[in-house]
Order: C-alpha cells, then structure tokens, then sequence
C-alpha cells in the first residue's frame, strides 16, 4: 500500500484536479490550498441582472403602490363577502351562485396579489395574500360542504314554493 502511495505524481494529480475545476463557472483553481488568504471563487454566485430573478430590477414606487392595492381591494372583498357582512341570504338558489361567484373574486384577488407580491419580493404584502385566499377557501367549503355527499343536509336549488288555495 505504501508503494502505490510513493509511486504517485501528485503534480500531475493536482494538475488533472486544476483543469476540471477551470472547467466550472465561478470556480478558482487554486480552490482549498493555501493561497495567503485569496478568494477562492473569482465572483459572487449571483442571479444574473443584479440579483432580482428573471433580470428585473428591483421594484419600484409604483409597482409597489400597484401590488398593495391589490392586496387591500382582495382584503375589502373577503371582508365584504363574510357571512356577517354579506347582507342578502345565500342559502340556495340564485342567491348561492351570486355568493359563491364572490367568494371565487376573493379566491381569484388572493392569487392576482399573491403573484404581484411575489414577483416584488414584498414579503407581508405575500403573507397577507395568503391568508385571504384561505380565507376564500374556507368561505367556500363552508357553503360547498353541506351540500355534497351521502349526508347532504343543504340543497344547491330552491324547491317550487307551492301556491296558495
């Protein structure tokens, strides 16, 4: 063991070494040798276009203004379309259908900002549309539950109401 050891040209090691790591991008051949304190990597490993994804620059006033509205009209609709504040019945009919479609706009406005905060790296603005579509999606499982299943206690159509005699 200590023969094929000896018998080893470690120059020649360390040069094949060097050549595959020239071959990396951002890579320094002199990379885990003592080199007085030199930096190993001869860039930053960073997001081309100044470290915002796909190139863009980093947002701006307006883009910001843009995405938080969003945020707070989907925020007004899922508080206008909550069951204390919804001010017409939805128990079937019609009046479910136009309920459930708002309750879809929530679902749809938490997305729409949940996107634009994304994409601006604003981080409350994200979690804030986050919230509001669960907050969609519990409104609709609590209308759409009842009425699916075996069990199916609510109906989704209004029975003909009979006519006076």
């Amino acid at each position: 063991m200590a023969d094929i050891e000896k018998d080893r040209d470690w120059d020649k090691e360390m040069a094949e070494v060097d050549r595959l790591l020239k071959k990396l991008p951002a890579a320094d051949p002199t990379l885990g040798r003592p080199s007085g304190g030199e930096r190993t990597v001869r860039k930053p490993a960073a997001v081309p276009g100044g470290g915002w994804s796909g190139g863009a620059a980093a947002p701006n006033a307006r883009d910001r203004i843009g995405t938080w509205a969003k945020v707070a009209l989907g925020v007004l609709v899922g508080i206008g379309i909550a069951p204390g504040v919804w001010p017409y019945s939805h128990g079937c009919g019609l009046r479910l259908i136009f309920y459930l479609l708002g309750v879809t706009a929530v679902i749809a406005a938490g997305l729409w900002a949940s996107i634009s905060s994304w994409k601006r790296r604003l981080g409350f603005a994200h979690v804030v549309s986050q919230i509001l579509i669960v907050w969609g999606i519990l409104l609709m499982t609590r209308e759409v539950l009842p009425r699916v299943g075996a069990n199916a206690a609510a109906l989704w159509l209004c029975p003909d109401v009979p006519l006076p005699r």
